[in-house]
């Protein structure tokens, strides 16, 4: 985690799922539903929720896991899919013996917890739906350029070191890379129809300047039953603290961990 001091899980270890070894920390030692976050791409867990992790842990139990091919996790000779990742998590939780769980996933990383609540519905009680889109048109254009051109060369150095410093492989961190880029522009739509279906509570999550189209959140938020919309000063990560982004210390990730934490514990 760059530059931070890292909390200590109470447990770690690899689990065998899907034909890979997923890798997951477990914080707090409190009982109840669990809370299961899900990186963003390209990322470790410590990128994405290194900053928030201590204050979500002081209430409750944490469970943050690594993607297929991503970090400490293993790959398979297949690509990368949100839908695979869900799968992959709902194995998990069923190896850790969890049988319903709270999911907050970021970027990439709610895509796959959208999918989670989607084909895996029995297991999610809560869903967090954070700087995420569910159709192309849901992200300003840019992001589209950018994925056109994206390459190994201008993956974000902060990434490549996270990866590096908990698996030392350079071409492990190049086929990650390229099949996390294969993915999103191959990104598909989800039918709206879809999200109507879904009947995990939701807060939807957005900064004001993310990539995400508030547009577009605003709608997901009116397409996904009973769902809440949480609008945050901030551009794609900067509420979380995220490494990628954040070059400077705010309060944004405290308060963005003690509003989820209130929606998470709202009856």
């Amino acid at each position: 985690m760059t530059g931070r001091q890292r909390t200590e899980p109470v447990a770690s270890g690899h689990a065998a799922v899907n034909g890979i070894a997923m890798y997951y920390e477990v914080y707090g030692a409190h009982g109840g539903v669990p809370l299961v976050l899900l990186h963003g791409g390209g990322s470790t867990l410590d990128v994405t929720f290194g900053r928030i992790l201590p204050t979500l842990a002081a209430q409750r139990r944490v469970i943050a896991v690594e993607e297929q091919g991503h970090g400490r996790t293993t790959d398979r000779e297949a690509a990368v899919s949100f839908e695979a990742s869900a799968d992959d998590v709902a194995a998990l939780l069923r190896h850790l013996g969890i049988g319903l769980a709270d999911v907050f996933g970021f970027s990439n990383g709610a895509s796959v917890g959208l999918q989670l609540a989607l084909r895996h519905a029995g297991l999610v009680r809560k869903l967090v739906f954070a700087s995420a889109m569910t159709r192309r048109d849901g992200a300003h254009a840019a992001l589209w350029e950018f994925m056109a051109k994206a390459d190994f060369s201008n993956m974000p150095r902060v990434l490549k070191d996270a990866f590096l410093a908990v698996t030392p492989d350079l071409q492990r961190l190049r086929t990650m890379h390229d099949k996390d880029a294969a993915r999103m522009r191959g990104f598909r739509d989800v039918p709206d129809e879809a999200l109507a279906s879904i009947r995990a509570a939701t807060l939807v999550v957005v900064g004001d300047r993310d990539i995400v189209r508030l547009e577009h959140a605003l709608e997901l938020a009116r397409h996904i039953p009973g769902a809440r919309l949480l609008v945050l000063p901030a551009g794609h990560g900067d509420y979380l603290g995220e490494a990628v982004t954040t070059t400077r210390e705010t309060a944004l990730p405290e308060l963005t961990a003690r509003l989820v934490g209130e929606f998470l514990a709202t009856p």
